[in-house]
């Protein structure tokens, strides 16, 4: 690596019983080891392959040296291991896990891409490229939730939201949102989750506009999964969760006509406010009987002036209290198709859709998924697909960490604990030899996960 032939030396006088010398010298270790788990997991989803094989190649083919499924998988496992930014590709292309993650002699194999060819990758792929990309990405994360949970699934929940990105350069869409009260782009995120699993997992990602309505875009994510999902489940009856952005009369039409169950959040007017008043009348005197907060459950039928035909509304009628303040009524709606009784379908259907936004949130905070900072909104679309191929991977990771303690650990936690171990690779006639810390606080997990992806001792 003559680019980086000059090693960087730190002397410690100081705090310690003897001079410390510290040296990045050490050309055969890298600091991902765990991440070759990410292969493991990869080859069992296929993900990386699928998206790699959607999108095509127009390179002249004499001239390439890196084929598409080795950019695809430098740039969803960079990501993983928490280099989101195409620039990273510089240094990484050399590293020896990066290296080995795409088959290469980790010790002495070619490097990987650099950032002018990983530039090039994100920026050539058009449209209807992205979207048989996303519709590859889709089907590989149905097929391995299939092969996991089976044919027998009865209900699968859909649950849609937006992000706000804050953006600062001259992308494409940038546009300033009053709502959000900031120039942003606001891209779509989707998940589905399986009967009664509390996991919802990531299954489609979609650029927006800062101005889009929070329900732009819904319909050509349905149009595309509904039918995937019916094929694939085919015993399994549908649900929609989504917030009062999706209380449109477009939305509750087009899922009447494709059968779904549905329960959205519902903006607050003053004829609700009105068909609320009895319920929210008990709360209050519960709250004053008590002296605390107190919530009570109604069910009324309640139609809209845009609405055909009127729609079941479920209230909540909230009176909360806090030390010092006064009493505030604190009524919310929803509109649903379901039956059954109305503190069932808040507390045990509705509420639980809010943990799709901490599912948000493990996305942009561990992997970066609102770093859209390409000019191009195609660009940026197809990160969007490569950051949700890397969260397909952890949550693939998280299932197959089920008995140990990282059962239930954010992504940022599986990838401090399993992929940021430091390393030193060996390369013989007859084996690669991985050799990692002896007293890796998460060894045994990480042991455990690799032998349930059928790795061999030994």
């Amino acid at each position: 690596m003559s680019e980086f032939s000059t090693t960087t030396q730190v002397l410690f006088g100081r705090s310690f019983a003897k001079p410390l010398l510290a040296s990045f010298d050490q050309p055969r270790s890298s600091s991902d080891a765990g991440g070759v788990l990410l292969r493991l997991l990869d080859d069992r989803l296929g993900i990386t392959a699928a998206l790699a094989a959607a999108l095509p190649d127009t390179r002249d083919a004499s001239r390439v040296q890196h084929p598409q499924l080795d950019l695809v998988r430098q740039r969803v496992y960079g990501i993983a291991c928490g280099y989101e930014d195409g620039n990273d590709a510089e240094r990484l292309r050399h590293d020896p896990t990066q290296l080995l993650l795409l088959g290469r002699d980790p010790l002495g194999g070619p490097p990987l891409g650099s950032q002018p060819t990983i530039s090039r990758f994100e920026n050539r792929h058009a449209l209807r490229s992205l979207i048989t990309g996303a519709e590859a990405v889709m089907d590989a994360i149905i097929a391995s939730h299939r092969g996991r949970v089976g044919k027998r699934v009865k209900r699968i929940t859909i649950d849609l939201d937006g992000t706000v990105d804050p953006a600062y350069g001259s992308q494409q869409g940038v546009l300033f949102n009053g709502y959000f009260d900031q120039h942003c782009l606001y891209p779509l995120l989707v998940s589905v989750q399986f009967d009664r699993e509390s996991d919802q997992h990531l299954i489609a990602a979609l650029w927006r506009p800062g101005t889009a309505a929070a329900s732009l875009g819904f319909r050509v994510i349905l149009r595309r999964l509904l039918p995937r999902l019916r094929a694939a489940f085919p015993r399994a009856r549908i649900r929609f969760r989504g917030d009062a952005g999706f209380a449109t009369p477009k939305v509750y039409d087009y899922l009447e006509r494709q059968g779904l169950e549905y329960v959205i959040g519902l903006p607050d007017n003053r004829a609700l406010a009105k068909l609320a008043e009895p319920s929210m009348q008990r709360a209050r005197d519960a709250s004053a009987a008590t002296g605390a907060s107190a919530r009570c459950y109604a069910a009324v039928t309640y139609k809209a002036k845009s609405w055909p035909h009127p729609r079941r509304v479920i209230i909540k009628s909230e009176v909360t209290r806090y030390p010092d303040r006064a009493p505030r009524d604190n009524p919310r709606y929803l509109v649903t198709n379901l039956r059954g009784r109305p503190e069932a379908i808040y507390a045990r259907i509705y509420a639980p859709r809010g943990d799709m936004e901490n599912r948000i949130k493990e996305a942009k905070e561990a992997l970066r998924i609102d770093r859209l900072s390409c000019t191009s909104m195609l660009a940026n679309q197809l990160r969007l697909l490569l950051t949700l191929c890397a969260f397909a991977l952890y949550q693939q990771l998280r299932l197959h960490a089920a008995r140990t303690e990282l059962a239930r650990a954010h992504i940022g936690t599986l990838r401090e604990c399993l992929i940021k171990l430091a390393g030193v690779i060996e390369v013989s006639r007859r084996r690669t030899t991985l050799r990692l810390p002896q007293h890796a606080p998460s060894q045994l997990a990480w042991a455990r996960i690799a032998y349930s992806l059928q790795a061999n001792a030994p």
